[in-house]
């Protein structure tokens, strides 16, 4: 909408030559406008380019409402929020009204009455964008008057007549007028209040309390559900289903590189530590990708799916056992280590669901699932036979101690000791940082062991490599 001089009243309105349009016109002109332009519709959406987004646009461009169907994790609320960035900067309303009702165009009683009494001289208001969206979490606890609304027993006390729709309030869809009302986990509604629902999308009749109210909201509506929730019989009712215009089904993140541009850009970050941190690039990939494993693995309940949050929370703790560690031993820089993969479980096991219900399938489960990433990982940089020099010095008796809890420093005699590592290094290190090069070095014996090319064996809470 063109920047004007804000009108006070429905006369100055009126004269600014204001020309109100439905939601979905307004959706579908500032989206043709930013496509014109080349903008960027959905900021920080990540992998849906090709797939999801195209289906989103072709939906607003056609003026239909949507259904998002995908496991949890996969970026539905996100995508649904930025909905609002398709909405005008701000629009008029009449001031007081709790339905936002369009200036030159009411639709409940009391604007009607107030338009009719006043005239031109009716006051309004200005919404901004933000506050045209609105959004539910369905539980099996919410009623009609939650969201279409009931009968206020205060009004009534006031005096007025149960005949009269001004002793009506208004539940959530309806104060969401002129704007953007999304459902999350649609088929968790109870049969009853999904009636209400699809009346209110295609009839826009409202009944409250025996009530039968012609109130023609102007609401874009939209909603996300699980795969199997939604298609299973009996959790969503057909009439309902019919309504929606487009369904569109959401994924996880295709390749390696868009999880890890999600898990850079949603962890949580910290100012005001008075150290640093860096996270090799192998680390990144190594979550990630124990990620995109858990989603392909039998033993894990694939209908609740493995969201992407779980990468971020693994990566959160990979990193904060590396600044404990570089805390604990005064080393100015934290880079996590293959050691400290195992503390991963915690922020693993409580957001995969088991086929199993036994306690230590999962923590096996998990352990292999991170076996597998490192070595899958490790053959993108490094082929076992390559190293060959590196493995005959092993068979001559050499042997490599590392932990978690070790200092960067008491990796560099190995380093000295062993002829050729420090190319090999060179792959995955670009520092000679300590930190980095320890952290390099247990990556690199971690992927020959576990390409059965050196032993392991667990001492005093150290790890060894030997032939």
């Amino acid at each position: 909408m063109a920047k004007r001089k804000r009108a006070k009243t429905i006369g100055e309105l009126k004269a600014s030559g204001y020309q109100p349009v439905s939601i979905r016109e307004e959706m579908r002109r500032n989206l043709i406008a930013m496509i014109r332009k080349k903008k960027t519709v959905f900021p920080g959406i990540i992998g849906f380019d090709d797939t999801v987004i195209p289906q989103i646009l072709n939906a607003i461009i056609a003026g239909q409402d949507i259904i998002f169907l995908g496991e949890r994790g996969q970026a539905k609320s996100r995508v649904m929020r930025s909905l609002v960035n398709l909405l005008d900067e701000e629009i008029p309303v009449i001031k007081g009204c709790e339905i936002n009702d369009d200036p030159l165009s009411p639709i409940c009683s009391w604007c009607r009455e107030k338009v009719a009494e006043e005239g031109d001289a009716v006051e309004i208001d200005w919404l901004p964008r933000e506050e045209r969206y609105g959004e539910k979490l369905a539980t099996p606890d919410i009623s009609i008057a939650d969201l279409i609304g009931d009968v206020d027993p205060i009004k009534v006390a006031e005096g007025r007549y149960l005949s009269d729709e001004l002793t009506i309030y208004y539940g959530l869809i309806p104060r969401t007028n002129r704007g953007i009302f999304c459902i999350n986990e649609l088929p968790d509604l109870t049969e009853r209040l999904q009636v209400g629902l699809f009346n209110l999308m295609e009839e826009r009749d409202v009944q409250i309390r025996g009530y039968r109210i012609r109130l023609p909201l102007d609401i874009f509506l939209v909603a996300s559900a699980n795969p199997e929730d939604y298609t299973n019989r009996g959790r969503i009712i057909t009439p309902l289903k019919d309504r929606y215009g487009a369904q569109i089904r959401t994924h996880y993140p295709d390749t390696i590189e868009d999880e890890m541009t999600i898990v850079e850009a949603e962890r949580r970050q910290f100012s005001g530590d008075d150290f640093e941190y860096y996270v090799p690039q192998y680390m990144e990939e190594i979550i990630a990708e124990v990620t995109h494993l858990a989603r392909l693995s039998p033993d894990i309940n694939q209908r609740s799916g493995v969201s992407v949050r779980t990468s971020i929370a693994n990566y959160e703790t990979l990193l904060s056992n590396a600044i404990r560690r570089a805390v604990a031993l005064n080393e100015k820089l934290a880079v996590p280590r293959i050691s400290d993969l195992p503390f991963i479980q915690a922020s693993t096991s409580g957001k995969i669901e088991l086929e199993s219900f036994e306690d230590t399938v999962e923590e096996k489960l998990i352990n292999d699932l991170i076996r597998k990433a490192v070595l899958s990982v490790f053959n993108r940089y490094y082929r076992a036979d390559a190293l060959e020099d590196i493995i005959i010095q092993f068979i001559g008796g050499f042997s490599v101690e590392v932990s978690n809890t070790m200092s960067a420093r008491s990796y560099m005699g190995n380093i000295k000791e062993m002829i050729g590592f420090t190319d090999v290094l060179g792959v995955v290190a670009d520092s000679e940082k300590p930190e980095v090069i320890a952290s390099a070095v247990e990556f690199i014996l971690e992927g020959l062991h576990l390409n059965k090319r050196l032993n392991k064996s667990r001492s005093g809470g150290k790890t060894v490599y030997r032939q």
